[in-house]
Parts: C-alpha cells; structure tokens; sequence
C-alpha cells in the first residue's frame, strides 16, 4: 500500500501528508528565466486562479516510484473538496475525498486510514480559491512547451516540496513530482483529462460504515 499512497505524500504519516495535485497555468514569461519569490508567487498564484476556475476534471493517471516502480488508474476532482484516485489491477487501492474526509482504502485487505480534509493539503488545492500566499512558491521557470512551479511551505506540505508542470501554451497540467525529506521523487502523469464533467453523488461517497470498522 505504500507505492499507492505515493500519489499523495512523499512523507505520509497519520497526522501529515502532501499532495501535487494542483496548479495550472502561468502568464507568458521569457523562456528559461527563474523569477524571484515575488513574481514568482504572483505568477503561481494566476495559475492557481485558472486551477479554481475549473470545478470539474477527470482523467488517467501515470505514477513512477522512487525505485522506478510504476502503478496507474483513473482520478475524479469536484471542487470544493472532492476527489478520488482509482488504482488499477492488480492494486487495491482507493483515495476518496468527500469534502470533510479523506480516507485510503485497500479493498482487498477491508483496511481504511481516515483523516480530516481540514488537516492535510488537500484543503488548499481542492478549494473553489486556492491561496499560494505564505512565501510557498519557491520557484516558477517557464520554457518554449512547459511551465514548472515548485512549492515548499512546511506546514502544508511538511518536509516535502512539489513540482508541477503545465503546458505553457494550453496551460494544461500534465505532470506532478513529490520530493520527499530524504530527495526521493515520486512523479505522476496525467491524460486524457476531461473538465467540466458531471458526477453522480456515489463517486465521492466514503464508506463510513466500514472506515468506523477499522
């Protein structure tokens, strides 16, 4: 379960973990040119604005491991505060944000870690705004096809950093690297995306009723 959590957090613990999906779009900027933390947070914050404006997305994913281990599936997002991550075959494993909770389920092992939306970062980038103030864009580089934004602040994403990188002409998020506190990457792809998609209720649901079992 541990390579699957990945998606999530490069140090994942009961009361911590970080998560990379976010982000979208920057302003166009000289190729190769890092910015200070001023700009650079200005310009994070304008793709974290065109992010908040999609409230619907899903698509297929791609996640390398830090020993080159590869998992896939399929992820759903509904803002505020919904999210799910279907693992594929052989792998077990769900994360489900519902709004108010987060949990990581193993179907096959009936296991469940539960935690409070409100606690981990997924408040911040599941939100209808997403603030990127408090110094957390330590850098933003944009070249000729992809725009890439690193965010680090330690009480959102602990001892952990985040790198995206977008499109720089579609401003699409196509790829999310977690280094963790020992500089192990865990990176995760994503295509075939779909926005402004229309759920059905149950995508969201967490079954609480197995998570009290736990």
């Amino acid at each position: 379960m541990k390579n699957e959590k990945s998606i999530l957090s490069g140090t994942f613990g009961r009361r911590q973990f970080s998560l990379g999906l976010a982000g979208l779009a920057a302003a166009a900027f000289a190729p190769g040119i890092s910015f200070a933390q001023g700009a650079s947070g200005a310009a994070a914050q304008k793709i974290a604005d065109h992010f908040s404006s999609v409230k619907t997305m899903m698509g297929e994913f791609v996640q390398f491991g830090p020993r080159g281990e590869q998992t896939g599936g399929k992820f759903y997002i509904e803002r505020p505060g919904k999210l799910r991550f279907n693992f594929e075959d052989p792998s077990p494993i769900r994360v489900i944000a519902d709004g108010r909770n987060v949990v990581i389920g193993n179907l096959k092992l009936k296991t469940w870690d539960i935690y409070p939306l409100s606690k981990t970062p997924l408040s911040l980038l599941l939100a209808n705004r997403i603030d990127l103030g408090n110094q957390m864009v330590r850098d933003v580089k944009q070249e000729s096809d992809l725009t890439t934004i690193v965010l680090g602040n330690k009480t959102v994403f602990g001892d952990s950093t985040i790198t995206m990188m977008f499109d720089s002409k579609t401003f699409d998020l196509r790829q999310w690297t977690i280094t963790d506190a020992q500089n192990k990457d865990t990176s995760v792809m994503i295509y075939n995306v779909q926005n402004g998609v229309n759920f059905d209720e149950k995508v969201f649901t967490i079954p609480y009723d197995d998570v009290r079992k736990m």
